[in-house]
């Protein structure tokens, strides 16, 4: 673990949102630097479990699309965009 200085603790907790692009002057390499806990939320987010299969999350997905609002009736039109095969 890499310990701040007080210059950068300051400057990460001035921050808003919570976090912080950095860059390494030798390398031109951008980081960002997240607190914890956001970063926490966003491993249990993307995390994969090899065992479960992708068909499970199938429910969720719909759920999720119906409150974007993928459900509104008004854009089935855009499927008379799609071609067919006839």
């Amino acid at each position: 673990m890499i310990e701040l200085t007080e210059t950068q603790s300051r400057e990460l907790n001035a921050t808003i949102p919570p976090e912080l692009r950095v860059l390494d002057p030798e390398t031109k390499q951008e980081y960002v630097l997240l607190r914890a806990e956001v970063y926490d939320r966003i491993k249990a987010l993307v995390q994969v479990d090899e065992e479960l299969p992708i068909s499970t999350m199938y429910p969720l997905l719909d759920e999720m699309a119906a409150k974007a609002g993928w459900d509104d009736p008004a854009l089935d039109i855009y499927n008379d965009l799609i071609p067919r095969d006839k």
